[in-house]
């Protein structure tokens, strides 16, 4: 193989820039050119391509985003889309495909190498959520949960200043894992989360609790993705049935994409971008990167797409502990 390509899609992660880098520079190392393609799979189907060596990834590791831009691609997901992208491919000379994203993106690679077996593709887990199967942590979790900490470490200190009960609602439509770590991290009287069933009178008697020992401030944490609904209806719910406090919501929203990535997702970005490109080039395909007990690993993208990884009952049950 002399010739790869790397893209970035779904939406974006800290960390992105740094897994780049890790792909250019190792393939760079092995004398492999490589192609940066802009806009995901829209960019594969548009053309648009620029050539990536070792000085075009420099000073990017610490840089949130992506330098490659990320879309979602409505012309990928037809068979005429998927046809014109590979025939840029092929005209670019292009062998393999290193595809940095999540669940989505993944079955879009998987699709393109089974229609066009000539074709390598690997996956690399770049998404916040950290709900693919095959890895214990993905690209961006871990500086998203950091992120959401420190904006609830704030959002706490207003909250006991003032008396004050803040929902606060952070991302996860069909996962909670980033609710629920940060949640612990930062105190949270209770985590709200898709993966368990919300019961009023349980959140209600735990503000209760906390009322009676004086308490000065309350934040509970919900995944957007909660059964009950987001922030603002459970907020209200909470309202008519608690009114002790006066109750307030915070969306942190899309703040949790963006910011410099962590040490810890620069170091997993960086590996697991020299183990996919290292993987392909000796002849992997249709597999995701990823690491598991601090070994790296791959599972077949159909799986990874497949699976959402269950959330441990043990953290579950400390994060109740530690609300009491």
């Amino acid at each position: 193989m002399k010739h790869i390509a790397v893209l970035t899609s779904g939406g974006d992660a800290p960390g992105m820039n740094a897994c780049i880098r890790a792909v250019v520079r190792t393939a760079a190392y092995r004398n492999i050119q490589v192609t940066g393609v802009v806009a995901g799979f829209e960019g594969l189907i548009n053309g648009d391509f620029r050539d990536l060596d070792s000085t075009a990834v420099g000073n990017i590791i610490q840089k949130g985003g992506t330098i490659l831009k990320t879309a979602r691609s409505k012309q990928f997901m037809t068979p005429e889309g998927r046809a014109k992208a590979a025939e840029n491919m092929r005209k670019a000379g292009i062998e393999g495909l290193v595809v940095i994203g999540g669940d989505g993106s993944f079955r879009g690679a998987d699709i393109l190498a089974s229609e066009f077996p000539e074709f390598k593709v690997i996956g690399i887990p770049g998404t916040i959520d950290n709900d693919l199967y095959g890895t214990d942590f993905t690209i961006g979790y871990d500086t998203a949960i950091n992120t959401v900490v420190d904006a609830v470490d704030n959002i706490r200190d207003t909250a006991s200043s003032h008396n004050r009960l803040f929902f606060v609602e952070v991302m996860g439509r069909d996962a909670g894992l980033i609710a629920l770590r940060s949640g612990i991290a930062c105190g949270a009287e209770a985590i709200l989360i898709p993966e368990t069933k919300t019961h009023f009178d349980k959140l209600i008697a735990q503000l209760e609790r906390g009322w009676k020992r004086q308490k000065s401030g309350h934040v509970i944490i919900v995944a957007e993705g909660d059964d009950a609904g987001g922030a603002f209806e459970i907020a209200r719910i909470v309202q008519e049935k608690f009114d002790k406090l006066e109750t307030k919501v915070a969306i942190l929203g899309h703040i949790q994409r963006g910011g410099n990535p962590t040490c810890m997702d620069r170091v997993l970005a960086t590996r697991l971008g020299y183990e996919a490109t290292e993987a392909l080039l000796f002849g992997q395909t249709r597999v995701m990167t990823g690491q598991v007990a601090g070994k790296v690993s791959f599972t077949p993208l159909q799986n990874a797409v497949k699976h959402n990884i269950d959330v441990n009952e043990t953290i579950i049950k400390i994060a109740e502990i530690m609300a009491l």
